[in-house]
């Protein structure tokens, strides 16, 4: 019987793994993957965070690469590993969680090899749950090659003939700027009043002046944060505008239906394409936690990752769980600090109350 079962090993769950071995609890955390850092591995290939390395630091250990330097993802989960070694992080891999049920204050975990018992639970398992692709997909001819961003890596994934990317966000823009490179026909599908931000200013980073002025601390209660939280994001180190007057990207608005032959957009008809990257991003799943009760969007309701309805359960790394950073590599820290300080406030009055 553990104090605390942790699933999900990414920055997260080792930021609150992390602290838990500070206030030596016993612990455990669950991992649905192999190894450390495989979610990252996974995604494409030229994948860069547009966070600097001073902005990418869990608690305890420097993110190991100079100022101002972009990281690729196999940096991210070199730096993961090192740090479940220098702090000698207790994981067990390959044990997707399927159900998560309290019953008599114990909460019982089933992954489809072991059970697990333990007092409380930290749900680090990301905001990327259920990949998301508009429903027209399924009348395109099976002749075109269709990969969610998930599981794109580089463009030699696709076969020869004209591509279209769906998705405005920053995974669509990088990935519809690789494959431009190519010289291929590409056409865009997606929102083209995309505002992009450079990742320097004046001489500083971009994140500098988020920090600067606020946007990085204000949480999502306050009335910059509701602001903030409420807009579109905008894409970073990607220079748009140049992107869509290249001779070889088309933009054709959004993507309204689909047969065997053509594709229709709100811009017109396309009867040419041959392969698809559905940018268009994921769905949170949390229908595996037995009596959760979910927000509007689909996450679960809570407070800074104490669970609103089910004590003993928290969350962590979801978007705006308190401010823009929560789902960060860097951000995630302050969220976990203070669950940190929860859960010693926790320990103090359960200990007054054996006392008394």
């Amino acid at each position: 019987m553990k104090d605390y079962i942790i699933i999900g090993a990414g920055q997260s769950g080792l930021a609150i793994a992390y602290y838990l071995k500070k206030q030596g609890v016993s612990f455990l955390l669950v991992d649905a993957n192999s190894e450390i850092g495989a979610p990252w591995l996974k995604r494409w290939d030229s994948l860069k965070l547009f966070t600097p390395s001073e902005f990418n630091s869990l608690p305890g250990l420097k993110f190991p690469h100079k100022k101002g330097h972009y990281s690729d993802k196999y940096e991210v989960a070199a730096y993961l590993k090192s740090y479940v070694s220098a702090f000698d992080i207790p994981i067990e891999f390959n044990h997707k969680i399927m159900s998560l049920k309290k019953s008599q204050g114990i909460f019982t975990l089933k992954s489809a090899l072991r059970t697990f018992e333990t007092k409380n639970v930290i749900v680090a398992t990301g905001p990327f749950h259920k990949p998301f692709i508009p429903p027209c997909h399924l009348k395109i001819a099976k002749e075109v090659i269709q990969i969610h961003s998930e599981h794109y890596k580089n463009p030699s994934q696709l076969q020869q003939g004209a591509a279209l990317v769906v998705g405005a966000g920053d995974s669509g823009v990088q990935i519809l700027n690789e494959i431009s490179k190519t010289n291929t026909a590409v056409y865009f599908s997606g929102n083209t009043n995309i505002v992009s931000l450079p990742q320097e200013i004046l001489g500083k980073t971009l994140w500098w002046w988020f920090a600067k002025v606020g946007f990085l601390t204000a949480n999502k209660y306050s009335w910059i944060g509701k602001k903030l939280s409420n807009s579109a994001q905008p894409v970073i180190g990607t220079d748009v505008k140049a992107l869509f007057k290249r001779k070889n990207v088309v933009c054709v608005g959004r993507t309204l239906d689909a047969d065997t032959q053509s594709i229709t957009f709100e811009k017109q008809k396309v009867a040419d394409i041959k392969n698809i990257v559905w940018a268009t991003g994921f769905k949170p799943n949390f229908s595996w936690i037995d009596a959760i009760e979910l927000d509007d969007r689909g996450y679960p309701k809570n407070y800074r990752g104490v669970s609103d309805t089910i004590e003993g359960l928290y969350f962590l790394g979801l978007p705006w769980l308190y401010t823009r950073g929560s789902a960060t590599l860097g951000g995630v820290r302050k969220d976990a600090k203070y669950l940190k300080k929860h859960f010693s406030r926790k320990i103090k009055n359960n200990q007054q109350r054996q006392e008394v």
